[in-house]
């Protein structure tokens, strides 16, 4: 009876075996694959994709296609008996053999052509071949908008770049955490959070106790969207060491600026016994050469498509910053030169309102590099910065400005203090859990936030940060 269980047992595993080969072998090939050099001319091969262009000769229709796996396209060479209306933004399902043009380039010569979607442009279509578009026109249908070359290839980077900081964390010893989306406490206090409650009016009337406002019915308590995930990390790191998050923020800002979003993705990071500027800003130094070099061994292709867009400079020319050490200035240092150039101003420098776009892009250019601005006033930053421990009226904070964006990334050492982080906490009830890490077990820490769509502007060279997010929103804008 058990050798006889067996027997069908094995003979159920070969033909398992025998199915999964026969969907490998249907299973297409990428055109990133064939671009690569991993198939050879004369392979039979598999191609599903979107055709970017349609070029008709006397007896044979050329097709250039794409899958998303790269920026490159495939030339199809078909027939037209085979064509039968497919045209340019049609997806297709094409076999046949891999060859090679008189310039070396590969091309498939096609053996079965099916079209899976036409795409009839005179029905409302909004890109057609051989046109290009502004990217205010392009994001106006951000549902068809990965059919944009130059769009695709910026998403392709945006994961490659994504990963290359996923890699570089863990390399270094640091643990991502899953911080909340909904919070109790609105970390930055500056009163940009959106309010989180149930839609459904009934269920808020239900779930009320008496005297209990219907915006605190069902927590009950206020709860926010997080605008940073920067306190939980505090708490993780008090018993992981080194850790971050990686996920989205929100900022409830009356903003159309092209460096701000209402929902965007940022990358926080808390070291645990770490306690002076120097350290973090070579921790900040180190991660981004070594993700950016990351990013342009993986993505250097699509990086190049993008920025052909708005700039001549070769890639080479364009990351020479990669090289350089980044200089350090105090924020009283910044104030001197900016007024020391206020001419080349159109804002008026006030020291006290702090640094604004304008001046920290002219910081940049005049130092001819990303630069640290360290040790700002304590009134114009937030309540959990360290005070300085020379001058109880300036904080062990920073900001990394770049070209083309400004403010990257914003970072401190934490107050570790307890009486002095007492005075200082906005809302004693709800951040009474923040000034108990203080309590028990302290450690110094310190940390930064880094935007990830500031950081792929910078790198692209794309001048509207709606422009490196798959589904942008801001204020007045939230389609789909």
């Amino acid at each position: 009876m058990f050798k006889y269980s067996l027997e069908r047992l094995m003979s159920h595993k070969n033909l398992c075996k025998l199915s999964q080969f026969r969907c490998m072998s249907h299973t297409p090939t990428s055109i990133k694959d064939v671009t690569s050099g991993k198939h050879q001319a004369g392979d039979q091969i598999n191609i599903k994709g979107w055709v970017k262009s349609v070029r008709k000769l006397k007896e044979h229709v050329f097709l250039d296609t794409n899958d998303g796996s790269c920026s490159q396209n495939l030339q199809l060479v078909v027939s037209k008996a085979q064509l039968n209306g497919t045209a340019y933004g049609s997806s297709v399902n094409v076999s046949g053999t891999l060859g090679l043009t008189p310039k070396n380039q590969h091309e498939l010569k096609v053996e079965q052509l099916e079209e899976l979607g036409s795409c009839p442009l005179t029905e409302g279509y909004p890109y057609y071949p051989k046109k290009s578009y502004p990217p205010d026109y392009i994001r106006n249908h951000l549902h068809l908008r990965p059919q944009v070359s130059s769009l695709a290839a910026t998403l392709r980077v945006r994961h490659h770049a994504t990963k290359c900081f996923h890699d570089y964390l863990d390399r270094k010893g640091f643990f991502q955490i899953h911080t909340p989306i909904i919070t109790s406490n609105d970390c930055e206090g500056a009163g940009e959070a959106f309010l989180v409650r149930p839609a459904n009016p009934e269920l808020l009337k239900q779930m009320a106790k008496k005297d209990v406002p219907l915006d605190r019915a069902y927590f009950d308590r206020l709860a926010y969207l997080t605008v940073s995930g920067q306190l939980h990390l505090e708490a993780m790191s008090h018993g992981l060491g080194k850790v971050y998050t990686f996920g989205p923020t929100f900022r409830a800002e009356n903003s159309k600026s092209p460096i701000h979003l209402s929902e965007f993705y940022m990358l926080e990071l808390e070291e645990a016994f770490m306690d002076n500027l120097k350290d973090l800003m070579n921790r900040i130094e180190s991660m981004l050469k070594h993700v950016t070099k990351s990013l342009l061994d993986v993505a250097s292709e699509d990086v190049a498509a993008v920025r052909k867009l708005t700039t001549d400079s070769t890639l080479e020319d364009s990351f020479r910053w990669l090289d350089k050490p980044y200089p350090r200035i105090t924020f009283r240092e910044a104030i001197d030169l900016l007024e020391q150039n206020r001419s080349k101003l159109k804002s008026p420098v006030r020291a006290e309102e702090g640094i604004n776009k304008e001046q920290e892009l002219f910081l940049v250019s005049h130092l001819q590099c990303p630069v640290f601005v360290t040790d700002w006033p304590k009134a114009i930053k937030s309540f959990y910065m360290r005070q300085n421990p020379t001058d109880p009226e300036l904080v062990d904070a920073l900001d990394f400005l770049v070209p083309h964006v400004g403010e990257l990334v914003g970072g401190s050492v934490r107050e570790n203090d307890y009486q002095r982080l007492k005075a200082k906490l906005p809302d004693q009830e709800a951040l009474k859990w923040y000034l108990e890490l203080r309590q028990f077990g302290s450690v110094p820490t310190a940390g930064f936030g880094l935007g990830l769509e500031r950081y792929l502007c910078w790198v692209l060279n794309v001048h509207n940060i709606r422009d490196v997010i798959p589904f942008p929103r801001w204020a007045h804008n939230c389609g789909m």
